[in-house]
């Protein structure tokens, strides 16, 4: 029950009933990627942006859009007309997975000396000298 009403109501954990319903009704799979996310474009302009059809990413799981991987952002922003499901990009040697967004988590990086890093800030050694006006 309380499933049925978090996804009636909430969009960060999946997609809404509403929006589930928007996108097969207007929308048709494209693909998919590594990350289980589901990619779809529209049927035809009409409910589009000009010329370009309408595109839609939906999450699985929490909604960042960090999660989505370089080939499917550049089809999502109309930099390629072909989805990566048709024509796959080239993995470069130099690439890494992908890690996700931790700003605002526990897990977030601080730099060295921040007032929100856990660990204590290396003394002055002594060739500071306060400002006094």
């Amino acid at each position: 029950m309380f499933a049925v009403l978090a996804n009636m109501f909430t969009w960060w954990s999946s997609a809404t009933i509403g929006t589930l319903w928007t996108i097969g009704r207007l929308g048709k799979f494209v693909g998919s990627d590594e990350f289980g996310n589901k990619y779809y474009e529209a049927r035809d302009t009409k409910e589009s942006y000009g010329d370009k059809k309408r595109r839609f990413v939906i999450y699985k799981g929490y909604a960042d859009a960090s999660k989505i991987p370089p080939d499917w952002h550049g089809w999502m922003h109309y930099v390629y007309d072909t989805p990566p499901s048709d024509t796959p990009l080239p993995r470069k040697s130099w690439e890494q997975p992908h890690m996700p967004n931790m700003s605002g988590t526990p897990l977030a990086q601080y730099p060295k000396g921040s007032l929100n890093a856990q660990t204590d800030r290396q003394k002055s050694t002594g060739d500071y000298e306060a400002w006094k006006p």
